[in-house]
């Protein structure tokens, strides 16, 4: 059985002083139990698919595991790590042990393309990132504790809910950040410590779980989009700039899934 730490890189070893959180092979459905008798207390991972695609929105999804976690059972030998290093069926897996364990919370946000040409696709994708996390956090429990981790290049933004905060005096820097987050309708309030890492969906399990659910998500509304626009392929490519694609730009015409700013140099 192989377990690993959400919060350091994929070893066999956890991290000094840390517990052991996670698992590397998962069953269907995932049979999870709690270690320990401290109050809930989350990872949250956040990661983004649809940067650079010539049509269709940036997704972000937001992902909650509990921080202490271990498997009491383990059969389906399904990897976790970048969805991008993994198969479509290898995500399917992921994304239904997620849906199926009401434990882990997820929650997923987009900005369309015609908000992408207005601010462009790294605001629109920090835009999506600050959604998804509010979305997420008005849906745990009032008592948890949360450390948030994003992976490189997104960030959160201020907002009316995310407050930025001093914490014991630790100085905010760009890739590290402390925020208030309180809920406007039911007032639950928790301090969160917000972490950019490059590369962490990579070495952090609970962005790897957060980049697998975006990318489903955003091939299935690419897949839906083909039925309504079935000359361009968005179905094959997702709306990514492959040759058949710019042909069918230039033969067909944009449509409204594509972003006008980055066909500018090609249309």
């Amino acid at each position: 059985m192989k377990v690993l730490d959400l919060r350091t890189p994929w070893t066999d070893k956890p991290a000094q002083g840390g517990c052991i959180y996670f698992f590397y092979f998962c069953k269907l459905p995932m049979l999870l139990v709690m270690s320990g008798r401290n109050p809930i207390s989350y990872i949250i991972g956040i990661d983004e698919v649809g940067r650079g695609p010539l049509a269709g929105p940036v997704v972000v999804c937001a992902v909650a595991v509990p921080r202490r976690l271990r498997p009491s059972l383990i059969e389906a030998r399904t990897p976790l790590r970048d969805s991008k290093k993994l198969s479509a069926s290898q995500r399917n897996t992921w994304v239904t042990a997620i849906k199926a364990d009401g434990r882990i919370r997820h929650a997923v946000a987009a900005v369309t393309p015609r908000v992408i040409d207005r601010i462009n696709v790294t605001q629109a994708a920090n835009r999506a990132a600050t959604r998804a996390l509010e979305k997420l956090l008005a849906a745990l429990p009032a008592s948890a504790r949360i450390d948030v981790f994003l992976d490189g290049g997104l960030f959160v933004n201020q907002t009316n809910n995310l407050q930025p905060i001093t914490n014991n005096g630790k100085r905010q820097t760009r890739m590290q950040k402390f925020f208030a987050y309180t809920d406007l309708g039911t007032s639950t309030q928790f301090n969160l410590k917000i972490k950019t890492v490059v590369k962490g969906d990579e070495t952090i399990p609970a962005i790897s779980l957060a980049s697998i659910v975006a990318k489903e998500h955003r091939d299935a509304l690419m897949k839906r989009a083909h039925k309504k626009y079935p000359l361009y392929g968005f179905d094959r490519h997702a709306g990514y700039g492959t040759k058949k694609h710019i042909a069918a730009i230039k033969k067909n015409g944009r449509t409204p899934l594509h972003r006008n700013s980055f066909l500018k140099k090609i249309v």
